[in-house]
C-alpha cells in the first residue's frame, strides 16, 4: 500500500480537518454449511460490488459530526444495506485499524463485526431494498473462504479480483487475525 500509513484511532482522530474519514465494516457469521456436500464454509463473510466495478466493504465517508465514526458507520451501513442493518450496530471494540493516504486527504477506519447467521442473511435478502442499491452498491458477495484442490479455485481466485482502497488487505489481515481461514484445502 504505496501511500498509505497506518495509525492509531487517537492519531487518526487528532488530524487536521482538512482530512476526510471514511468507515468500512466487514460483516461475518459462523456458518455451519457444506458447499458440495463436503467443503465446510464455517464462516460466511460479506463484501460488496461498488458502483466503479471493484469490490469494498460497506460503509463510506462519514462526518465527525455524526457524533462517533461509528454513528456515521451505521448512518451508511443502513444506506447501503437497508433494514437488515438495524439489527445490530457497529461499536468501538469492532474497530479493527486507520490507514492514512495523503493524496487526497482521507483516513479509512475498519471494523468487524461478527453476527448470527440469521443476521447476516437477513442483511443478504434486505440489501436489494436498500436506498443506496443499484447506485453505490450493485451487490452482495460472500468470500470464499477455502481453497480447492487445484489450489486456485475458491479465496486465490476471488483475491485476483480489483479491490478498492486498502481493502483487499484489511481482508486478509481480518481474516488471519480472526482465524477465520480453513486450516486445509478442499
Amino acid at each position: 500500500m504505496a501511500g498509505v500509513r497506518r495509525l492509531t484511532l487517537e492519531e487518526a482522530l487528532a488530524l487536521e480537518p482538512k482530512w476526510q474519514h471514511a468507515c468500512h465494516a466487514m460483516l461475518y457469521a459462523p456458518d455451519p454449511g457444506l458447499l458440495f456436500h463436503h467443503i465446510p464454509m464455517r464462516y460466511a463473510v460479506l463484501m460488496q460490488m461498488r458502483f466503479d466495478g471493484r469490490l469494498g466493504f460497506p460503509g463510506g465517508f462519514v462526518k465527525l459530526q455524526d457524533g462517533t465514526l461509528e454513528n456515521g458507520l451505521n448512518r451508511e451501513l443502513s444506506e447501503e444495506l437497508g433494514e437488515g442493518a438495524k439489527a445490530f450496530r457497529i461499536e468501538r471494540a469492532d474497530y479493527r485499524s486507520s490507514h492514512a493516504a495523503t493524496n487526497p486527504h482521507v483516513v479509512a477506519h475498519f471494523y468487524a463485526k461478527r453476527l448470527t447467521l440469521e443476521q447476516l442473511t437477513a442483511v443478504e435478502k434486505g440489501a436489494p431494498y436498500a436506498r443506496d442499491h443499484g447506485l453505490e452498491v450493485l451487490g452482495l458477495v460472500r468470500v470464499p473462504l477455502y481453497t480447492l484442490r487445484d489450489g486456485v479455485g475458491g479465496l486465490p481466485a476471488f483475491l485476483e479480483n480489483t479491490f478498492i482502497g486498502a481493502s483487499r488487505e484489511q481482508l486478509i489481515e481480518a481474516l488471519q487475525d480472526l482465524e477465520l481461514l480453513e486450516s486445509s484445502s478442499a
